[in-house]
């Protein structure tokens, strides 16, 4: 996701009206009707892929229809989609992968960027306490309940996203940096806009009217586009064929050397200063320094075994091992036998969410500055302790971190703050996209790309969008997840990939915020336990609890807080409301969070792709 975010009402149901009129479908009343969903599956045996938009599933379906593999086409994605979903993500921003090759290891790729080297606790305290009072106060106190903005200047992380891919490309790629960067370059260049991203443009326009360079790319003329307008990002454009230039004058140096080139143009030359200088005079705290010292990491995932399927996440610095755990808490249940969304279903399913959020809450941050007991939370007997903490007739209404090392089931924490956001909807984290590929020789990609959306900063005449991603740091002294500077914020972006007997089974990833791994599980067990197909999964109605510390905004506490679509039969809804759950009803198609699945059948080599239509996602298949 995400960011988090959604859109108001009004726009979401002109999105879905819109779907359905292009489509020219129904809503589905029965997701087990294999013919009673929005969209078909979509199948073939030379490759597929699913993404956040159709040109940007298009441009790695390119790659993959010129000879590419799968990491060529996810890499071709992630970059036409920084172009044409600035809405929620952008070329500044961050991004999440998993790669499997072949025989070979899973291998994670965290493209998340770093905090810069000025930002500190200190800094952001001081600064809000002048706000506030007008005069510089000193001292500690307090400190928990104030909050690194949401957007602008100061919100910026290390743009991650070029780093991460040229990382890909090297180790498992194999196409020039150009070749994947053509379609994004041929996309800035002029795109016809669509309604999603014009109402974008609309709701976030109070915040980025801030920001003259802003309003010169979102509001050309003067005026925000209309649905089909050709939207040009000249500025991009020319960084990205700056880029690429780089490459070109030394591929007589040989592919990786060519790639490296390229690399630091951005990072150690002309891009990384002209940001550098955009910032230190609009108030941002990212220098050349922060742009040296940044690498992409590459690093072993975690895993846990779900009835023999082998699923895979980043590691602690993100909220992916969240979903490990909820699975090792729901392993013990027979899910099969509740039946698909019954009362006791979602009961037993948000009650483990709120375990294992609790848990990642407490433990999760950035491994290279803390000690996280990782072992100890993703094993089976700590699940075993937990489970019996769920109470199968009363929902929980406590913030309920474990203690994995002396295993305990419960530690006293004190509660978190609760209440409503009071972020206004303009400022608010705005979500996140997806990439899923799968290639003729199973070679598995996920990837979940992220921040610089709107209402981004643009770094004046470089067209770069810039990262929100500070705002996910706690300014609680002492916490996992406190912001310092060269940390990385623990985030929510969560690819996932899944084996069955160590052969290549599924990839799939989700915006949403902290709601990716809850609507990520969902799908999961719509696959395994109740048999779906990945479109049916996908458009399966869901349900998420709020029952965390968020991630985003101003870090609310949202007690026993449950969405469920109003898909889900009014009998449940007050079943769960009276074992003490608040419910807010939502309409059918409105969760923040909207998967793209792609699974390999190993036997026939057959290739399925599912897309959930609630925010434009679209696969294809060749």
């Amino acid at each position: 996701m995400f960011g988090a975010g959604k859109l108001s009402r009004r726009y979401t149901a002109g999105l879905v009206l819109l779907i359905v009129l292009v489509i020219g479908s129904f809503v589905p009343s029965k997701v087990n009707l294999a013919d009673d969903t929005f969209r078909p599956v979509v199948r073939g045996r030379r490759g597929a892929i699913s993404a956040g938009s159709p040109l940007a599933a298009e441009a790695g379906m390119r790659m993959l229809q010129s000879g590419g593999n799968a990491v060529d086409a996810g890499v071709a994605s992630i970059l036409a989609a920084s172009v044409i979903e600035f809405s929620h993500f952008g070329f500044g921003g961050e991004v999440a992968i998993l790669i499997k090759m072949g025989s070979g290891q899973v291998v994670a790729i965290n493209g998340q960027g770093t905090a810069p080297q000025l930002a500190t606790r200190e800094f952001f305290i001081q600064r809000a306490r002048q706000q506030q009072t007008g005069a510089a106060v000193s001292g500690g106190e307090d400190a928990d309940n104030i909050f690194i903005p949401s957007t602008g200047p100061l919100a910026a992380t290390v743009p991650a996203v070029l780093d991460a891919c040229i990382t890909a490309l090297d180790l498992y790629g194999s196409k020039t940096l150009a070749e994947v960067m053509q379609p994004a370059i041929e996309l800035a260049d002029g795109f016809p806009i669509d309604e999603l991203r014009v109402s974008y443009i609309h709701l976030t326009s109070p915040v980025y009217s801030k920001w003259p360079d802003s309003v010169r790319i979102f509001l050309p003329g003067g005026r925000a586009p209309k649905p089909g307008d050709i939207f040009v990002q000249k500025d991009l454009a020319r960084t990205l064929r700056e880029i690429v230039n780089a490459e070109k004058r030394n591929a007589g140096r040989g592919r990786r050397k060519a790639l490296m080139a390229a690399r630091d143009y951005f990072y150690n030359g002309p891009i990384a200063r002209r940001i550098s200088k955009f910032m230190s005079e609009n108030g941002g705290l990212l220098r050349e320094v922060d742009f040296a010292r940044f690498r992409a990491k590459v690093e072993g995932p975690v895993k846990t075994v779900y009835r023999g399927y082998e699923v895979y996440k980043l590691g602690f610095g993100t909220q992916g091992p969240t979903m490990l755990q909820l699975l090792n808490l729901l392993e013990g249940d027979d899910l099969k036998a509740m039946k698909h969304n019954s009362a006791d279903y979602i009961h037993t399913v948000v009650e483990a969410m709120k375990l294992a959020f609790a848990d990642r809450d407490h433990y999760y941050g950035d491994p290279d500055f803390v000690r996280i007991p990782q072992r100890e939370l993703l094993s089976k007997d700590y699940a075993a302790l937990r489970r019996a903490l769920i109470d199968p007739r009363r929902a929980s209404l406590e913030h309920r971190p474990g203690d994995p090392v002396n295993m305990r089931p419960l530690i006293a924490v004190s509660q978190p703050f609760s209440g409503e956001s009071r972020v206004p909807p303009e400022q608010r984290a705005n979500n996140t996209t997806s990439i899923n590929v799968i290639d003729r020789n199973g070679n598995l990609f996920s990837a979940t790309p992220s921040g610089a959306w709107l209402p981004c900063v643009i770094a004046g005449d470089t067209g770069i969008p810039l990262s929100q991603r500070m705002q996910q740091f706690l300014l609680k002294e002492g916490h996992p997840n406190a912001l310092e500077p060269g940390k990385r914020p623990r985030i929510t972006l969560s690819p996932t990939l899944v084996l069955k007997d160590g052969e290549p089974f599924m990839v799939m990833s989700s915006p949403g915020g902290d709601n990716q791994d809850q609507a990520l599980t969902q799908v999961l067990l719509n696959i395994i336990e109740f048999g779906m197909n990945v479109q049916q999964a996908v458009e399966a109605p869901r349900f998420d609890t709020r029952h965390l510390i968020s991630t985003f905004d101003d870090h609310r506490f949202n007690p026993g807080a449950v969405q469920i679509e109003n898909r889900i039969s009014k009998d449940v809804i007050e079943q769960l409301q009276s074992r003490g759950h608040n419910i807010k009803v939502i309409s059918g198609w409105e969760p923040s969070s909207a998967p793209t699945v792609v699974m390999l059948n190993s036997k026939s080599g057959v290739i399925s792709a599912g897309a959930d239509p609630r925010r434009h996602r679209y696969a294809l298949a060749w």
